[in-house]
């Protein structure tokens, strides 16, 4: 490759370069808001993939001798994981071909609802499924619920105890929910939901999960669409308040957002311009007429709320997605949560197909939506990686490439400008959400563990039980994923052995041929792609509650009862910072009274003064413990839609320098 730049043998570029010229002239000043811009960028990264794939076929695989070798069954697998890679990339493309933003509707809609008097509003059931979440985790969103902003006596909280907990029914009683327990845990939350559904009566059914707390214009917000009578369910996007395993293990909490941000933010809304969108479980509200039609939550699956909106398709009935962030919930917070929480998700999903009322047999599904429901990213998306991973090592050692190769020259005329294209889709449709070495690391990082829950979904799809993903004051301990960990070191090292034994002319497994130099180049970015996924199989420890950032005028009082002014910057349940002068006269362990507007007042204790290096201010960090009334005010005030975690634009330097500071720097050690 480096001869022909040398000699200024240009041409192989030329398409490279247009899909360039394109995005820079063209398509990053277009608005991405806009259909007819999304749907014109798909279709030109679709005629250039399409371009790619004829000619991979015709030049690269039908020319290779049909002499039944490893190498002739290596190049056709390696093709047909290519096609199910373009079909996944296909109907990508396709679905975020539109764009729809139902915020403005909603302002239309919910002005024209509420409207009327307050006594002719829809009852409506809040149902919090729990069974095995601490206090310090239901406390959140039981008096979050509590505190929806809509009348009071139109709505009522269920906690659907599967546990069947004293303690959460006195905890209950005392706020004023409803604690409902069955004889049993058949059909794992499904069948706790439809328990719920015989006890109670409201015409919509709000659902959050143990650990996701309601903004208080949550039902303001939702309800309104419903005046569709076509309308099902209601699903907005999860959003949460600490970091996922994989910021904070490779050191981005604060530059980098979470996994989920990609679908939630950007892949639902699109879908919904098509009319498939789907129910996510928590963070949703359902009819209970549709609920009934369909003879409430579909217990087939382990993913009641995927299989809950095919059954509605199948009645006539729409899922509705508003992209507003109007609930917080709690992320994986180790990988042991992360791991059970996608492989239920892809265990649920690939269970669609055998099921009568799953996408290929359900009745009453157009073809569009059968194929929009196929569970092919499940399915493809980790044998991709995994075959991407491995395709040098496999050359390295056997000399068997993926590809009859005709040339350097080709690769580049027809491979590069699929990837840049790609990548560039990627960037302008998603500019907060994908940078293409961390998101290829997290799919690498995934995959030793996702690619046998697929295979073993495939083969056994049903029998594998609900597992809840484990959260709160009982997830606290820190892992090393050894599983993955070593997974990744054998490719790691089998990779580079294959690079330096191909060095030395007498070790070489591979003769002399243009494709060494882009096996060396592939197996170069591997290992560095899966460096990084390393880093994320070591736990770092982490609070257990985040802190909120703040921004609030507060009077700090002291023992012997001055007033000083101050700005509370950080804020959790337990503890918080805020900002002074620094001529105060505060020493560590002193009682004090931190005062702001519409919070309580807070009996805390100085923990620790710090100079900030403007030199004129000190952070003050204070701890508090709360009860009763102050707690549960506390709670509405931080969990309730007046603070979020959102980071809006990513750092790629700090991103650089969080993952070259995990790599060098002080890690959580193997234990």
């Amino acid at each position: 490759m480096v001869q022909y730049l040398v000699g200024l043998d240009l041409w192989p570029l030329a398409p490279t370069l247009l899909v360039g010229a394109v995005f820079l002239i063209f398509i990053t000043n277009w608005p991405r808001e806009r259909t007819w811009t999304r749907a014109l960028t798909c279709a030109f990264v679709l005629a250039v993939a399409l371009r790619y794939l004829i000619w991979r076929f015709t030049q690269t695989v039908l020319p290779h001798p049909v002499d039944w070798s490893f190498g002739f069954f290596w190049t056709w697998f390696v093709f047909c994981v290519e096609l199910g890679a373009f079909a996944d990339i296909l109907l990508f493309l396709i679905a975020m071909s539109r764009y729809v933003d139902r915020s403005s509707e909603a302002d239309e809609l919910e002005r024209a609802y509420f409207a009327r008097p307050a006594g002719e509003l829809p009852t409506v059931d809040v149902f919090i499924p729990t069974y095995n979440e601490p206090l310090d985790v239901l406390e959140r969103t039981i008096v979050g619920a509590l505190a929806l902003d809509y009348p009071r006596d139109k709505f009522k909280v269920y906690v659907l105890d599967d546990k069947r907990r004293d303690w959460l029914k006195a905890y209950c009683e005392e706020k004023g929910a409803i604690h409902v327990t069955r004889p049993d845990n058949s059909h794992a939350k499904a069948g706790n939901m439809n328990n719920g559904l015989t006890v109670s009566s409201g015409e919509f059914i709000a659902i959050f999960d143990a650990d996701f707390v309601p903004y208080r214009n949550f039902l303001r917000r939702t309800l309104p669409f419903f005046a569709d009578p076509s309308i099902g369910i209601v699903q907005t996007p999860q959003h949460f308040f600490n970091k996922d395993p994989v910021q904070s293990n490779l050191s981005l909490e604060t530059v980098w957002p979470d996994e989920q941000r990609l679908f939630f933010d950007e892949m639902a809304a699109s879908r919904d311009a098509w009319d498939v969108s789907f129910c996510c479980g928590s963070c949703s509200v359902a009819r209970r007429s549709a609920l009934d039609a369909i003879g409430g939550f579909p217990h087939d699956s382990i993913t009641e709320d995927l299989l809950t909106t095919l059954a509605m398709l199948n009645k006539g009935f729409k899922t509705r997605y508003l992209n507003e962030r109007l609930s917080m919930g709690l992320a994986a917070e180790n990988l042991k949560g992360y791991f059970v929480q996608r492989g239920r998700w892809c265990r649920g999903g690939i269970q669609t197909i055998y099921l009568h009322n799953g996408p290929l047999r359900g009745p009453g599904l157009n073809l569009f939506q059968r194929l929009m429901f196929l569970p092919l990213s499940w399915l493809v998306q980790y044998t991709v990686r995994f075959v991407i991973l491995v395709v040098p090592a496999v050359y390295l050692w056997t000399g068997a490439a993926p590809l009859y190769f005709t040339g350097t020259q080709d690769i580049v005329y027809y491979q590069l400008p699929v990837l840049v294209a790609y990548f560039l889709l990627m960037g302008w449709l998603t500019p907060t959400r994908y940078l293409p070495l961390v998101s290829s690391a997290v799919g690498a990082f995934a995959t030793f563990r996702m690619l046998p829950v697929v295979i073993s979904s495939l083969v056994k799809p049903f029998g594998v039980p609900f597992r809840v993903t484990p959260k709160g004051s009982g997830n606290e301990e820190s892992e090393f994923d050894r599983y993955t960990f070593y997974s990744i070191a054998f490719w790691v090292g089998v990779t580079a052995l294959g690079l330096v034994i191909n060095i030395v002319p007498e070790w070489s497994r591979i003769g002399e041929g243009e494709f060494s130099v882009v096996s060396a180049y592939w197996a170069l970015i591997n290992i560095i792609v899966l460096l990084i996924a390393a880093l994320i199989c070591f736990e770092k420890p982490r609070p257990l509650l985040d802190s909120f950032i703040t921004d609030e005028e507060a009077r700090i009082v002291s023992r012997e009862g001055r007033y000083r002014p101050a700005r509370v910057v950080s804020l959790s349940l337990e503890n918080g910072i805020a900002e002074m002068a620094a001529d105060t006269a505060l020493s560590e362990g002193d009682a004090i009274i931190v005062e702001m507007d519409r919070f309580p007042h807070l009996n805390a204790k100085v923990e620790r003064l710090t100079r900030t290096k403007r030199g004129t201010i000190v952070w003050v960090a204070f701890s508090y413990a709360l009860a009763g009334e102050c707690r549960d005010r506390m709670i509405v005030r931080l969990y309730t839609g007046q603070y979020s975690q959102d980071i809006r634009q990513i750092d790629k330097s700090a991103i650089v320098s969080g993952i070259w500071a995990r790599l060098f720097g002080r890690t959580a050690r193997a234990t």
